[in-house]
């Protein structure tokens, strides 16, 4: 069997995977829980390159999806995303595994694809970290590579998915990357030998690292730096996102077992009973020591090795030195990002997903194929109530017609002017939408600038509004009734009330042009429009301009073609002479 034939059916089994995790959201309509916001026609609006002032978390992905919509349909575009997750994950992983037997490698592709940082991600909605996370395995590859001819181009292209993801996807990627080009044996690893020229090029790796990550990152780190003064910064309540214990071996063990999301309405149903968790605990542990035993060359399975101890170092952070996170917070805002710290524990997911591979593969060679076909099972087994939309909650729906009608109201008004949403409130629990909590989807729906409460409360604390035009409008948009002069004065044309028509609505001069069971649309005449754009457009289409050059150039440049990693082009081969093949 050949490699290419091999990443095909690691590719088509993370197909299966991710059909059967998807199950009732391949529904027609559209998917939507907690962060994850897809909606029809969406356009290329102030709000998709972050120029109206929020922090650009949604940037490039509203674009990428943007884009994509122009060809398909938007809620095939969600679908074609989160399958693409699960077969990307799968392929990669089953790369790392370098053995010529398929099912060590399909053992390591199923586990990286379907375990607890997997479930907990996608039902928090957020399909933009998991596509960084679906391609860290080639990005552990590429990183190793970064000190040979081309290795700049093979890691700007490895890094691709994670820089369509945006902020937090880029930012893990970037750090698995920047462990793996130090700790290679082209880097740190000679240090050993007293080599100055390992020195020297693990320091010229780790700048092509920084480089090709800041390069990517221009879309949204120039925007982000160019937000309006004195607004409210992001780095309080640093408790409410820390890692937590979902399992019965606290936070950290939680964590080891890649689990530990913050939000405890987002972990799998069943997900921690003792019985399973010890088993998975078992798993991981066996996994941890093949990949301690035999997984020390080549060089980039040391650096995954550091980045994943880095990566737990960061994820545990929030739960066990909360202080120390709030004073690198207070020294940059960006690293807010380090708030939500399981997410950091994804380069560890890689190190079991190929400890467990490994462990397969000398099981093969011991002449137990069964073990090596259990391994791969396993993760489903442990983790069944991931299948079926995670047992059902992640379901299609459509959005109602009266959305529709007012998008075609709003949107065909010739009068400039921004609007508003009622209830003061960031995320809503729509009845159409089967109760489940999501981010209002209305600054995406609709064409226009949209004022929501981007506030996040959880367990009665509030983090502080980011959105400028938020908050300016906050002391009377959170009474339920602003007054309908204050409105016009601030620029604000309409006022959609899209959860709870009846409890709120704007106080005087304002015409009632739409009322439906699900929403209700009051109109302001005589503003001034909406306010301007927040952040100026030059030099965020320049940082556009610049990450398309660079992309441009890493596909070009190179002497062979783009063999993106479904065809193992970016994996190195390096044989171990030790190993016997049959």
């Amino acid at each position: 069997m050949t490699d290419r034939t091999r990443h095909l059916v690691a590719a088509l089994t993370g197909l299966g995977l991710g059909l059967a995790a998807l199950g009732p959201g391949l529904a027609p309509g559209f998917v939507l829980s907690y962060d994850m916001v897809f909606v029809p026609d969406p356009a290329f609006t102030r709000l998709t390159f972050g120029l109206t002032g929020v922090v650009p978390r949604h940037v490039p992905s509203d674009a990428f999806v943007t884009a994509l919509a122009a060809i398909v349909p938007a809620d095939a575009v969600q679908k074609l995303v989160l399958l693409a997750v699960f077969v990307m994950a799968c392929t990669s992983a089953a790369s790392l595994v370098p053995s010529p037997r398929l099912a060590p490698r399909l053992a390591a592709g199923v586990c990286y694809a379907w375990n607890p940082f997997v479930a907990e991600r996608l039902l928090l909605g957020q399909w933009a970290l998991l596509l960084g996370y679906a391609a860290l395995p080639w990005v552990v590859a590429a990183a190793a590579r970064t000190d040979e001819p081309g290795g700049g181009r093979r890691l700007v292209r490895a890094l691709l998915p994670a820089a369509i993801g945006g902020f937090a996807a880029l930012a893990v990627s970037a750090m698995t990357a920047l462990a793996v080009a130090l700790a290679t044996s082209s880097g740190v690893g000679r240090l050993r030998e007293g080599c100055r020229a390992g020195l020297r090029g693990g320091v010229r790796a780790g700048l092509r690292v920084v480089a090709a990550a800041v390069v990517l990152g221009l879309p949204w780190l120039v925007p982000g730096a160019l937000r309006p003064a004195g607004l409210p910064g992001d780095g309080t309540a640093v408790g409410l996102f820390a890692a937590r214990a979902d399992t019965p071996f606290g936070t950290l063990g939680s964590l080891l077992l890649l689990g530990g999301v913050w939000n405890g309405e987002t972990v799998p149903s069943g997900y921690g009973a003792p019985v399973t968790a010890t088993i998975w605990l078992v798993v991981v542990v066996v996994a941890l020591a093949a990949y301690w035993r035999w997984c020390r060359e080549p060089g980039w399975r040391r650096g995954a090795a550091v980045a994943a101890a880095v990566g737990f170092v960061v994820a545990a952070l929030g739960a066990v030195a909360a202080p120390v996170l709030e004073g690198v917070i207070g020294l940059w805002p960006g690293f807010a990002v380090l708030r939500d710290g399981q997410q950091f524990a994804a380069p560890l997911a890689v190190v079991v997903a190929v400890g467990l591979g490994t462990a397969a593969d000398r099981a093969a060679e011991a002449r137990w194929p069964g073990v090596a076909a259990a391994a791969a099972a396993v993760p489903v087994l442990l983790l069944p109530t991931l299948a079926w939309g995670a047992a059902g909650d992640l379901r299609a729906v459509r959005y109602p017609d009266d959305w529709a009608r007012a998008r075609q109201i709003i949107d065909g008004d010739p009068v400039p002017g921004d609007v508003l949403v009622l209830p003061w409130a960031s995320y809503r629990s729509y009845p159409w939408n089967h109760g489940r909590r999501v981010l209002d989807p209305m600054p995406r729906y609709l064409h226009r600038r949209v004022i929501v409460d981007d506030a996040v409360t959880v367990g009665g604390t509030t983090v502080a509004p980011e959105d400028p035009r938020a908050v300016a409008l906050a002391p009377v948009a959170r009474t339920g009734t602003p007054p309908a002069a204050t409105l016009r004065d601030e620029g604000v044309r309409y006022v959609v009330v899209d959860a709870e028509p009846e409890g709120n609505r704007p106080s005087g001069a304002a015409t009632e042009i739409l009322r439906g069971p699900d929403l209700a649309v009051y109109r302001i005449d005589g503003g001034a429009g909406g306010a301007r754009d927040s952040v100026p457009v030059a030099p965020v289409a320049a940082a556009w301009v610049l990450t398309g050059l660079a992309v441009f150039w890493s596909i070009t440049a190179s002497r062979t073609t783009l063999s993106f990693p479904l065809l193992g082009g970016i994996t190195p081969r390096r044989p171990d002479p030790r190993r016997r093949t049959p």
